[in-house]
């Protein structure tokens, strides 16, 4: 299977076959059919896309139930350190990360459950970030975890003084204060 387990369940990294040549190469970013046998199977409603510059970091943001989204992120241009943290009352990881390097020329992807909270570093001169969700965009449920919360520790691999923060994620709650009302099943 095209499938990887991460330390945090229901979190994947999808690694689609590729087919290269002479010509370049072709692949199956997305098939219905083989991700409902590893039963993902989810309505995509609405694709983003982000184009952002050296040492920009996004997120971690997430949306409360119940409008929670379930995402699958790709990168179609330069690289970037895509991060999840476990926010699910009582799962055995909770309040732990996972970072995995996603990019055009791995064209690795990280499928996302809900309950999880998502942001990412770009780690080249430029970076295009496609991400497929299950639900649309609803404000009044949207929240977030400041990127550098001492708690998490988490290491964007952007060298300190380089980071490139909206003034709105700069303004983020710690994780210890983060909304959340997910339960781990």
């Amino acid at each position: 299977m095209p499938f990887v387990t991460t330390p945090i369940k229901d979190a994947l990294v999808f690694e689609p076959r590729v087919f290269e040549d002479n010509r370049g190469y072709f692949f199956e970013s997305y098939n219905e059919k083989i991700f409902k046998e590893q039963g993902i199977d989810f309505r995509w409603v609405q694709d983003n896309q982000s184009l952002s510059s050296y040492g920009v970091i996004r997120g971690l943001h997430y949306q409360l139930n119940p409008h929670a989204q379930v995402k699958l992120v790709r990168v179609l241009v330069g690289e970037i350190l895509d991060v999840v943290v476990d926010i699910r009352k009582a799962s055995p990881t909770y309040g732990k990360y996972y970072a995995v390097e996603l990019s055009a020329k791995n064209k690795k992807q990280l499928y996302i459950p809900a309950g999880l909270a998502h942001g990412f570093s770009v780690l080249s001169e430029k970076a295009e970030v496609l991400y497929k969700c299950n639900e649309f965009y609803n404000k009044e449920t949207e929240a977030g975890i400041i990127y550098n919360d001492a708690v998490l520790g988490i290491d964007w691999k952007i060298p300190s003084g380089k980071e490139i923060v909206s003034d709105k994620d700069r303004l983020l709650p710690s994780f210890a204060s983060c909304k959340t009302n997910f339960e781990f099943d």
